[in-house]
C-alpha cells in the first residue's frame, strides 16, 4: 500500500512513517509550506523552513521520498486571515482546527490522487473504526460510517481537533499512533536513531511562534484595534481596554483593574465594544448553542441524547444534553455549570470514546 504521510519534522509524524514502513508499506513523505514568514526564527515554529528541513531529513535517512506543497495562499485565507478576524470580532478561534477543516487532510488527499496513494497518515493520537453507535436513532445513516474515537492514552488524545473531518476523509486516513502514549513514540524515536527524538513539542501557535497571538494581530490590523470601555455587570465604567481583539472570557491577566478579589472577562460586547468583567461564578455557563455543525458518527442528531461534551481541548468532556433546534442549531445544557465557554471555540460531541460530531459556540 501507498501511503503519504504528513510531515512536520516533529517526533510523532516522523515515528508514523517509521512505523508504516516497517509494515511494508511504500511511504512517501509531505511537508506544507504554510506562510510567507515560514524562516522564522522562533523555536519550535511547525511551518518554518528550518522544521521542513528536518522533515526532510527524517525521510533521507528513513529511505523515502519527502515532498513540499505550497499552501500558503489557502492557509492565509482560511486560518491565519480568520484567526485574526475572530479576535478582531470579539470571539476565540481555534487555529489547529481551521488548519485540519481547511488544509491539512484536503491537501494530503489531493497529493494522494496526484500520485496515486492508497490512504494518507498523521502523527495525531486518535482512532479511526468501522462501525455504528448505538442507542441512537439516525434515520439518514445507512450502514457502517467512519467512527472517530479517542487515542488511548487520555494526555494526548487529540480527537477534539479531528472533529472537523468528513467521512471520505477518514475512510482514507491512518492514524498509527493512536494506540501509542507520548513515551511509547519517543522511545520509538531513540531507539533508530532519529533525530526528532528529543525535539520538545511545540506549545505556540504555529505562524506566530514565540510572539504574542495579540502583537500579531496588531501587527496583521492596527487600524481594528481600537480602545473602549471596561464595564462590570451592572454596567459601570472600571477601566479601558486596548481592544477586543486582547481578550478572551474567562482572562484573568491583563486587565489592569485594582479589586479586592480576582476578577475575569465575563462577555465581550462587540457591538458597543466593551469587555465586561465579573467575578468568577459569573464566567460560569451551564448552556449555550453550537453552530457550524459537523456530524462524524451520526448523519445528522433528530433528537436529544446524554452525551459528553467537550469545549478546550485542555478540558475533560462533562455530562450535558444535547437537542437540536429549529434554527439548525444544537442546545447544550451542561449536568453543572461549566467554566468560561467562550464564542468561536469549538464544542465537541462524545458518546464514550467516539466522536459524534461538534460545531462552533455560538
Amino acid at each position: 500500500m501507498k501511503v503519504i504521510v504528513a510531515m512536520s519534522g516533529g517526533v510523532d509524524s516522523s515515528v508514523v512513517a517509521h512505523l508504516l514502513k516497517e509494515e511494508g508499506h511504500e511511504v512517501i513523505g509531505l511537508s506544507f509550506e504554510l506562510w510567507d514568514k515560514r524562516d522564522l526564527k522562533a523555536s519550535n515554529v511547525c511551518c518554518s523552513l528550518e522544521t521542513i528541513q528536518l522533515a526532510r531529513t527524517v525521510a533521507e535517512s528513513l529511505g523515502i521520498e519527502h515532498h513540499t506543497v505550497d499552501v500558503r495562499d489557502t492557509f492565509y485565507t482560511c486560518v491565519i486571515e480568520e484567526f485574526c478576524d475572530s479576535y478582531i470580532r470579539g470571539v476565540t478561534p481555534n487555529p489547529c482546527i481551521l488548519c485540519n477543516r481547511y488544509i491539512k487532510f484536503e491537501f494530503l488527499l489531493q497529493k494522494a490522487r496526484e500520485l496515486g496513494a492508497d490512504r494518507v497518515a498523521t502523527g495525531h493520537y486518535a482512532r479511526i473504526e468501522k462501525g455504528r453507535v448505538s442507542g441512537i436513532r439516525d434515520e439518514g445513516a445507512g450502514n457502517e460510517r467512519y467512527l472517530l474515537r479517542k487515542g488511548t492514552d487520555p494526555k494526548k488524545d487529540q480527537s477534539y481537533v479531528l472533529y472537523v473531518m468528513k467521512q471520505d476523509e477518514l475512510a482514507m486516513t491512518i492514524f498509527p499512533l493512536g494506540e501509542y502514549n507520548k513515551e511509547k513514540t519517543r522511545a520509538v524515536a531513540a531507539e533508530i536513531g532519529l533525530a526528532s527524538a528529543t525535539r520538545p513539542e511545540s506549545q505556540e501557535i504555529c505562524f506566530v511562534g514565540d510572539d504574542r497571538y495579540a502583537d500579531f494581530i496588531k501587527d496583521f490590523s492596527p487600524e481594528s484595534v481600537q480602545p473602549g470601555q471596561i464595564v462590570d455587570s451592572s454596567g459601570t465604567v472600571v477601566g479601558e481596554h486596548r481592544g477586543i481583539a486582547f481578550y478572551t472570557i474567562g482572562q484573568r491577566r491583563g486587565l489592569g483593574i485594582a479589586a479586592p478579589e480576582p476578577l475575569y472577562v465575563i462577555d465581550i460586547d462587540r457591538k458597543d465594544n466593551r469587555v465586561i468583567i465579573g467575578q468568577r461564578e459569573e464566567a460560569m455557563r451551564k448552556t449555550f448553542k453550537v453552530k457550524e455543525l459537523n456530524w462524524v458518527a451520526l448523519s445528522s442528531l433528530e433528537e436529544p441524547i446524554k452525551a459528553q461534551v467537550k469545549m478546550r481541548s485542555t478540558m475533560k468532556e462533562e455530562p450535558a444534553m444535547i437537542r437540536p433546534e429549529s434554527d439548525g442549531m444544537i442546545n447544550v445544557e451542561y449536568d453543572e455549570p461549566q467554566w468560561a465557554p467562550a464564542p468561536g471555540q469549538s464544542a465537541v460531541f462524545y458518546l464514550d470514546d467516539t466522536v459524534l460530531g461538534g460545531g462552533i459556540i455560538d
